[in-house]
């Protein structure tokens, strides 16, 4: 398989809305390794549709402890674990991620005890190993080397933008962020910046359909980018593409792709992706692939 870039859940926030796209998850693999970032609801089914063997299952890395990014970590471990997972996986996430691993096996011991023993399984708590990390250095590993930069998504404080450098390639996942320029020097050079995008003219009827009014906009405004200022990240690190990502708002019928363009065109003109769930970037040449939306 090329290298690529699988956008498995591409809207932002945890909300499951009729006919809509999935929360944040994405496939990377590149250099030979499986590593999936971030768990949203729908992660499993996503790496199945991308041909994914749950039993392949490497690398898991956790951005930050909001539902939208780690609902589903528990889940997709079980479940690869009940379709044959043997070896084991590294879940590398902020502080706190052993924590949700050791409660989710918990809450789920009475299916892993049976399981153990009706179906001659391997104890899936001795299979996975969670590593926390902070800002840095994360993993240098087969030539894979990851680090990370804490950036500005109050009020979580442990949020993590990643870097993952392989074989003289390199893909940044903003995680979410308000504007927060260290992350151009973070991103630079990058052959792929996957960067959370918000259009401010959806915010209010978001704000409506969910319900949280005034606090809701606070929080939206105070913690998250617009697209123009994901182009500005873009231009000031000089990557080759800039991937929209983890989409606020992502299911309104009102906003479509030359909204999204024209927001991110004031300050980006170079390659561009305007994410949507399934769609696939290929790292070789970093040009489209099939089913991918450009600009």
């Amino acid at each position: 398989m090329p290298d690529r870039l699988v956008l498995l859940g591409s809207k932002g926030g945890p909300a499951l809305r009729p006919g809509g796209p999935w929360p944040s998850s994405s496939l990377l693999e590149i250099g030979g390794r499986t590593i999936v970032v971030d768990c949203g609801l729908g992660v499993t089914r996503g790496l199945v549709d991308a041909g994914i063997s749950l039993k392949a299952l490497d690398l898991i890395f956790i951005t930050h402890l909001h539902s939208d990014h780690v609902l589903e970590l528990g889940p997709l471990l079980h479940t690869a674990w009940t379709a044959g997972l043997a070896t084991p996986v590294t879940v590398f996430g902020p502080p706190g991620t052993g924590h949700y691993w050791r409660r989710f096996c918990q809450a789920m011991e009475f299916d892993i005890e049976i399981r153990i023993v009706d179906e001659g399984r391997p104890d899936i708590r001795e299979m996975v190993s969670v590593s926390e990390f902070a800002e840095g250095h994360v993993l240098d590993q087969r030539g894979l080397k990851v680090t990370a930069l804490r950036v500005d998504h109050p009020p979580v404080t442990d949020c993590f933008a990643l870097r993952f450098d392989q074989g003289g390639k390199s893909v940044v996942f903003s995680a979410d962020t308000a504007f927060f320029p260290p992350l151009a020097d973070f991103s630079k050079g990058a052959d792929l910046l996957v960067h959370e995008a918000m259009l401010e003219e959806g915010i209010e009827r978001l704000v409506a359909r969910t319900g949280n009014g005034a606090r809701l906009r606070e929080h939206l405004l105070a913690s998250h980018s617009f697209a123009e200022e994901a182009g500005r990240i873009a231009s000031d690190a000089g990557v080759k593409r800039l991937v929209l990502n983890h989409l606020i708002p992502a299911d309104d019928a009102e906003i479509g792709e030359d909204d999204w363009l024209a927001a991110v065109r004031k300050t980006w003109a170079g390659d561009l992706t305007i994410a949507r769930d399934g769609l696939v970037v290929e790292l070789s040449s970093v040009k489209a692939a099939q089913g991918e939306e450009t600009a």
